[in-house]
């Protein structure tokens, strides 16, 4: 894959042309930290929305990856881990790419050893509500620290950042 610092060379330019866009690419604000064993990583999106509770998370990544980058959407609430090293181990073994949090994770020294990419806001040792009213979706447009991202968009991460775009970047 190549580099995000790269891919925004080629498909975005400088801040003003990025701003005065289309934003068929687009860049998250720089908010996440890497926690995975892979800190480069690349797939289509696959979407949770969730608020506190993983169970659609848990859910997603028992499921076939096919190369994919579940993509939860958080809203940035820092209460409690929306991933842990269970769930970590479901995604590698499934065949998942890569796991991006609006939110935090915990069991970050497990998840720095795992052969998977894991982007987030922050950790939080407490886990999340397994029984919440509202558990969320899957598979619906979201919002990512104000960026959309859809089901099957591309996302590009590696150290500098993530790119989400709506067709596969070369």
């Amino acid at each position: 894959m190549a580099q995000t610092a790269d891919l925004c060379d080629k498909h975005i330019g400088d801040i003003s042309t990025y701003l005065a866009g289309d934003k068929s690419v687009a860049v998250l604000p720089g908010v996440f930290r890497c926690y995975g064993g892979n800190t480069t990583f690349s797939g289509p999106a696959f979407t949770v929305k969730c608020h506190e509770c993983n169970t659609l998370v848990r859910q997603a990544l028992e499921g076939p990856g096919e190369g994919r980058v579940l993509v939860v959407a958080g809203g940035g609430a820092m209460r409690c881990a929306l991933l842990g090293d269970a769930l970590g181990e479901l995604a590698v073994k499934h065949g998942w790419k890569g796991v991006i949090v609006d939110g935090p994770i915990r069991d970050s020294e497990a998840m720095s050893s795992m052969q998977l990419g894991v982007k987030a806001l922050g950790t939080c040792p407490l886990k999340s509500d397994k029984a919440a009213a509202d558990q969320g979706q899957q598979q619906v447009p979201v919002q990512v620290q104000g960026v959309a991202v859809s089901p099957g968009d591309w996302v590009y991460a590696d150290r500098d950042g993530i790119l989400v775009s709506k067709k596969q970047l070369e």
